[in-house]
């Protein structure tokens, strides 16, 4: 079932622009690079952004430098980013010694559940955890287009 799901995901890539409300922060079970799992009490009137990725996955490596750049944007904001893969945490932790992005890694465990269709795959949490925007496939993070979009949620009530 994993590989069939896989196969899909590499297959079937495509860019999709949707709001889903009835996914909440709390639903997406996350865990740190060393195994203890992320609280999101932590996040408390943050935005949060989740990128879902995996290490084989060409157009998401090639997003994060763009991604890598909006983060370095935002530093001062109230916005935590964080970089969810469901591969394992030596896959993980070893991609993370290869590249030089200063990114929070984590690792999901409930992938299938968040009805995530391919990868890359960005969800937009406003600070109340409400899901405010989710994309599927690339997307240049660092155009005018997308920073807009993370400020207006930053900047809602």
């Amino acid at each position: 079932m994993r590989i069939l799901f896989l196969l899909t995901l590499i297959f079937f890539s495509c860019t999709s622009t949707h709001k889903d409300t009835a996914i909440g922060l709390e639903k997406i079970r996350l865990t740190d690079l060393s195994g203890k799992t992320i609280d999101y009490t932590q996040y408390k009137d943050k935005v949060v952004l989740i990128n879902f990725w995996a290490t084989w996955c060409r157009p998401c490596v090639q997003e994060m430098p763009t991604l890598a750049a909006v983060q370095d944007k935002f530093k001062a904001e109230p916005v935590e980013f964080l970089f969810a893969s469901n591969e394992a945490l030596e896959q993980i932790t070893g991609f993370k010694l290869k590249k030089s992005f200063d990114f929070n890694y984590v690792q999901v465990s409930n992938l299938e559940e968040q009805n995530i269709q391919a990868l890359p795959t960005t969800f937009i949490f406003n600070k109340n955890g409400e899901l405010k925007f989710s994309e599927t496939g690339y997307r240049d993070w660092a155009s005018d287009e997308s920073i807009q979009i993370l400020s207006d949620i930053i900047n809602q009530p």
